[in-house]
């Protein structure tokens, strides 16, 4: 793990602009990590609600077919009274159930994408925690390197 860029020793020697600076210069690598694991999340869960959608026009497109194929099943089966109208109800009952299935996996895929970017919370609470330690503390004793080894990489 990366040590503290300035020496124990020589902390308690830096001046208040020095301090201040180093705090800023903290703060920047904090909120631009916090902004890229947003984009990261917000990314994913766009791509989730996505197909969720997809599978939801699908299931609606199934439907129309099983509502046409079940409407023509229902005139010629009452209208000639023959086993042909039978078939066309089959078919088209089919298709309904097809659409069941689908719409029912996309509203499952659809209640499992979260719209706020939870991990970017978490780790934004962990922060204001780390924040209000290294106040009590007087100064702050964690370097740029050791922010930068608690972020995650992207996810692949």
């Amino acid at each position: 793990m990366a040590g503290p860029t300035h020496s124990s020793s020589r902390s308690d020697d830096r001046s208040l602009s020095e301090l201040l600076a180093d705090m800023s210069n903290q703060l920047k690598v904090l909120v631009s990590k916090e902004v890229e694991l947003a984009k990261l999340e917000v990314k994913d869960q766009v791509t989730k609600g996505s197909k969720a959608a997809a599978l939801l026009a699908a299931a609606g497109v199934a439907g129309l077919f099983g509502l046409l194929l079940v409407s023509f099943a229902a005139a010629w089966g009452l209208a000639a009274v023959i086993p042909t109208g039978f078939a066309f109800l089959i078919v088209g009952l089919v298709f309904l159930g097809v659409a069941g299935a689908l719409f029912g996996k996309g509203r499952k895929q659809a209640a499992e994408v979260s719209p706020a970017p939870e991990q970017t919370m978490r780790t934004l609470k962990e922060d204001v925690q780390v924040a209000k330690a290294a106040l009590s503390r007087g100064a702050s004793s964690t370097s740029p390197e050791e922010v930068e080894l608690r972020w995650p990489r992207q996810r692949s």
